[in-house]
């Protein structure tokens, strides 16, 4: 089977899944998958990390310290901006069309035969296929160790196969109500899902409601909570945000100072925003951890991985260029996420004029998205990304009420478009909403992934 035809395979699997509301992901499903391809899971450790926001930025920033500690590293992510390859990385790099194609070949197989059988009930999903694809890439490399990003809640996920070293938990909100619940206290319990009895476990404070969750989880499972409160640098009103500017003042970045395995270090990430700092800090925890199992990670290799990460779309800056102006990309999917760039753009952009294009996927809070952001913009292009979930314009404008002066654009090329045309040199455009909407302005754009 060549590349696209995997590809296409791939995401018919995601639209079978929409049309089978009925249907229950169930863990045992994903082991049965496995164990006929000879448990690729239990071939390398791993780190699984789970969370509504956030989780794909600490996996990025662990990624990188495991591999400038000279480690052979797995990523695993999701979603992707542009290209499902990104989801798979190896040393920073995606799988390559031609691994791809092999992998989902062995993979389908493997699961047609299942079905025909009788083992399995039905196919694999677009995730579950993609996760064992995944596994058995970092299986077949022979890493060293893994970074997993949970792709949706945690118990039940695809991912909860491996044992890993550290489970991590990352900061909780309301996202994805329809299949965690509608609660906090709710979603908090299905994150929880990955700590191992026994285990360790790295957290932060947050809500009280997941707080208590993870508190009660920990004790239960006799694990071991680690805090990544000691690598969180304080802000207080007396204090000074840490963002600072590159030397021609276009790219902003964070600097501050930590003591990290008992030495100095400086801190230098290219992950903007207080919600950032905590992302790294349970990177750094974690990595300290992993270094107490006996992986050869250093406090100067987590300062290099720290500076050296590399997660596009996320508080993303292209500074103006004399053909376009400077633009923001941001993948603000949640309402924790909208007030998250909010509170970034009011540090780094205060008091200068903004333009938005938003778009979001149908089955967002795009309302309170709405009341979050569109406050801070001159104008909003309302757009749609080419995915078949993806919000109208009309759908978003009649979902927000929100006095604001607001155009809409049939496609993202076409919001693009319109930018240009509106544009000054003084005016920064804030391109936010739905990841795929980010990714497919990027590539428009050419900005490089």
């Amino acid at each position: 089977m060549s590349y696209q035809a995997a590809i296409s395979r791939m995401y018919a699997l995601g639209q079978e899944l929409a049309q089978s509301p009925a249907r229950k992901f169930d863990l045992a499903h994903m082991r049965t998958l496995l164990a006929a391809l000879e448990n690729p899971e239990r071939k390398f450790p791993s780190v699984l990390i789970a969370g509504t926001n956030g989780k794909g930025s600490t996996a990025a920033t662990l990624a990188a310290m495991l591999q400038a500690s000279g480690l052979s590293t797995g990523l695993y992510t999701s979603p992707h901006l542009i290209r499902i390859n990104e989801r798979i990385r190896i040393n920073g790099e995606p799988i390559s069309d031609d691994s791809f194609a092999l992998l989902h070949d062995v993979v389908d197989r493997t699961a047609d035969r299942l079905v025909s059988e009788g083992e399995l009930p039905w196919h694999p999903s677009f995730f579950e296929m993609l996760t064992a694809i995944a596994f058995e890439h970092f299986a077949r490399s022979k890493l060293d160790i893994a970074a997993l990003e949970v792709g949706m809640g945690g118990r039940l996920d695809a991912t909860n196969v491996v044992d890993p070293r550290v489970s991590v938990i990352t900061d909780i909100s309301l996202d994805h109500q329809m299949f965690l619940g509608d609660t906090v206290t709710d979603i908090a319990r299905e994150k929880v899902g990955i700590i191992r009895p026994g285990g360790v476990v790295v957290t932060l404070p947050q809500q009280p409601q997941a707080n208590d969750v993870i508190g009660n989880a920990i004790l239960s499972a006799a694990a071991r909570g680690v805090s990544a409160v000691p690598y969180v640098p304080p802000v207080s009103p007396a204090s000074q945000e840490y963002a600072s500017f590159s030397s021609d003042g276009s790219v902003p970045f964070e600097r501050y100072p930590l003591q990290v395995m008992g030495e100095p270090i400086i801190v230098e990430t290219p992950l903007i925003g207080r919600h950032q700092l905590r992302n790294v800090a349970l990177a750094i925890a974690s990595a300290e951890e992993l270094a107490c199992q006996g992986f050869p990670i250093t406090a100067r290799s987590i300062e290099s991985g720290i500076r050296e990460t590399h997660w596009p779309g996320r508080f993303q800056v292209a500074p103006a260029t004399r053909s376009r102006p400077g633009f923001v990309f941001d993948a603000a999917h949640n309402p924790a996420g909208a007030w998250a760039l909010r509170s970034t753009l009011s540090t780094l952009y205060d008091g200068k004029r903004l333009i938005f294009v938003f778009g979001v996927m149908r089955d967002k809070a795009m309302g309170e998205i709405a009341e979050i952001l569109f406050p801070l913009a001159e104008c909003v292009i309302l757009t749609q990304a080419d995915n078949p979930r993806s919000a109208t314009p009309d759908e978003i404008r009649q979902a927000s009420r929100v006095l604001a002066d607001i155009e809409e654009a049939a496609s993202v090329r076409a919001a693009i478009e319109r930018v240009k045309e509106m544009a000054r040199a003084d005016v920064t455009v804030v391109i936010t909403g739905s990841i795929y909407l980010v990714g497919e302005a990027m590539s428009q754009l050419g900005i490089k992934v």
